[in-house]
């Protein structure tokens, strides 16, 4: 008896430490031109866990109108990490299946909003940085375009803002180029939240999707993510 006792207090250790477990996600964009890296960082217990997922390429297919997505994954601390890549090849027949499929998505998501607000509300923001550098070799409408991406970062901040907790204040700049063509932006986001949470949030959602189901074509938005049976191992 007392054995059983001693696993199941060990159990509830477990699931206490899991459940109140913080998980830090750093988002880092960077756009240069025609060249785009995306990577995401996710850290638990101090960085004892570590999770990165690493996007270094998106460009279009020099044969056929398709785009060609490279990802990278890797798992562990830096020094021991396994790595794997990923190479998908998306054509417009993906994109177009893949946007019904949003479609079908959209209709069933607006009685999700309450979840998915609750949820946000739990996660907090501690960094917030967004440098972008934009010309079109026009002055005039160069000047345009900087109140547009202006207008477009504000929002983006006020929504953040909105549905979750800033720690920090946002640090936004926008740097014009009026003599030549110019698109670079650098994005950094690091927020938190707890995996209970995220836990209560996805056993909310099984509740309320539970009979009705959308259905998809295709595994859902998998012209962003790639479909697995397409991937090709580098």
């Amino acid at each position: 008896m007392a054995w059983i006792i001693g696993i199941g207090s060990f159990l509830l250790f477990v699931l206490i430490l899991i459940i109140i477990t913080k998980i830090t996600v750093t988002l880092d964009l960077n756009h240069v031109g025609d060249d785009d890296h995306f990577k995401v960082k996710l850290r638990a217990w101090f960085g004892l866990l570590r999770y990165t997922i690493n996007i270094p390429l998106v460009k279009v297919n020099d044969d056929s109108p398709n785009l060609i997505v490279k990802k990278e994954k890797t798992l562990g601390k830096e020094g021991n990490q396994k790595s794997s890549e990923n190479e998908d090849e998306i054509s417009p027949e993906d994109v177009l299946t893949d946007l019904k499929d949003i479609n079908e998505f959209v209709q069933h998501i607006v009685g999700l909003h309450k979840i998915v607000s609750k949820f946000l509300k739990k996660i907090s923001i501690s960094r917030f940085e967004w440098h972008s550098q934009i010309g079109i070799g026009d002055a005039a409408y160069t000047g345009m375009l900087i109140g547009a991406a202006w207008s477009i970062k504000g929002g983006v901040t006020a929504l953040f803002s909105s549905y979750m907790k800033l720690k920090s204040n946002p640090i936004l700049t926008i740097t014009p180029e009026f003599n030549r063509m110019c698109s670079r932006t650098k994005l950094q986001c690091i927020f938190h939240f707890r995996i209970g949470n995220a836990m209560v949030a996805g056993l909310r959602f099984v509740k309320y999707w539970k009979g009705g189901r959308p259905h998809f074509i295709n595994r859902p938005f998998s012209f962003i993510f790639g479909d697995d049976k397409k991937n090709k191992s580098v």
